[in-house]
C-alpha cells in the first residue's frame, strides 16, 4: 500500500476489521475511524470529524455495508476529531435502534454533539459489563481513566487479538508509504532518537514518546493504561492516529517504553 496519503478506499486489518480513515494534509494527521463487520452488521469505532464523514462513509460503503446496519457507534473518548461527524452517521444510518456507546464519565460531553430528542440514543458501556456483543463476536472495553480524559477506554476484539487504542500509541506523524507500519531491528536498541544514526528524517519512536509527552496528562495515568493493555495477548494495536501496529515484539517494545515514559504532560514542566 504504498503512497498511503492518497488511499481512498478502506484497508483490511484483520478478520471483518477494516480502517475507514482519512490524511489530513494540513495538519499531517491520521484519523483512524474502524469498522468491525459481522454478518452484515457492524460498529464503528471512533467515527471521525465533520470533515471527514462524506469520506469515511464512501469507504464505509465500498465495504459494503449498508449503513442501516450500522448497530452501534463506540466513541471511546470525547475529542471532535473522533465525535465530530456524530449526527451525519445518526442521520445517514436511518437506524432507531443504533446505540452511541461510551462511558458515563464521557456521556455529559458527547451529549453536546447530539440535540435533544437523541439524547436516548446514548448508552453506557458499564451497563452492558463493558462488552459487546455483534452477531455471537463480542467486543471488550477497557477503561483506561485520564488517557487522556476521566472516561477514556480501549476496545479489544479477542477474535483478532486487535486492540483499538484510542489515543494510546498513536503519533502526530505517520510513516507515509504504508498505513501500517514495523519498526527496523536496530530501532529498539537505538540510543540516538533524537537524531536517527542512519540519517532518515522520521523517527516512529520519537514520534510517539512526543505525542503522548504532549497529549496524556501525567505520567502515572500513561503507565496505568499500559498495565492494563498489558495483561492481553495483542496481535494488532490499531490507534486513533498514526500508524497500526501489527509486530507483536513491536507492540511489546513500546507497551514496555510508554509503561516507563517520563516527563509526560504536567510531569514534564520544571
Amino acid at each position: 500500500m504504498k503512497n498511503s496519503e492518497k488511499i481512498d478506499y478502506p484497508v483490511e486489518v484483520g478478520d471483518g476489521i477494516y480502517w475507514v480513515g482519512s490524511h489530513e494534509q494540513e495538519t499531517h494527521l491520521y484519523c483512524n475511524p474502524y469498522l468491525i463487520v459481522v454478518d452484515g452488521q457492524a460498529v464503528l469505532i471512533d467515527g471521525g470529524s465533520r470533515s471527514d464523514f462524506a469520506k469515511v462513509m464512501m469507504k464505509i460503503l465500498q465495504v459494503g455495508v449498508d449503513p442501516k446496519n450500522i448497530v452501534a457507534l463506540i466513541y471511546q473518548h470525547y475529542d471532535p476529531d473522533l465525535c465530530g461527524s456524530m449526527s451525519n452517521l445518526i442521520d445517514i444510518c436511518e437506524n432507531p435502534d443504533i446505540k452511541v456507546l461510551s462511558t458515563r464519565a464521557n456521556k455529559t460531553f458527547i451529549s453536546f454533539y447530539l440535540h435533544k430528542d437523541r439524547f436516548s440514543l446514548m448508552e453506557n458501556i458499564e451497563d452492558y459489563g463493558n462488552t459487546f456483543t455483534l452477531n455471537n463476536r463480542t467486543i471488550r472495553f477497557i477503561p483506561t481513566p485520564y488517557s487522556h480524559s476521566e472516561g477514556s477506554f480501549v476496545t479489544f476484539d479477542a477474535q483478532t487479538r486487535t486492540m483499538f487504542s484510542s489515543d494510546l500509541f498513536g503519533s502526530f506523524y505517520y510513516y507515509k508509504e504504508d498505513i501500517f507500519f514495523d519498526l527496523e531491528p536496530e530501532c529498539y536498541t537505538c540510543k540516538t532518537i533524537e537524531k536517527c544514526p542512519k540519517g532518515k528524517e522520521y523517527c516512529p519512536i520519537l514520534a510517539v514518546d512526543q505525542f503522548h509527552r504532549k497529549v496524556m496528562p501525567c505520567e502515572k495515568a500513561l503507565h496505568y493504561a499500559m498495565g492494563q493493555i498489558r495483561k492481553f495477548e495483542i496481535d494488532t494495536i490499531a490507534p486513533q492516529h498514526g500508524n497500526i501496529l501489527s509486530n507483536r515484539k513491536d507492540i511489546d517494545f513500546l507497551i514496555d517504553r510508554l509503561s516507563s515514559l517520563d516527563k509526560v504532560g504536567i510531569d514534564g514542566i520544571k
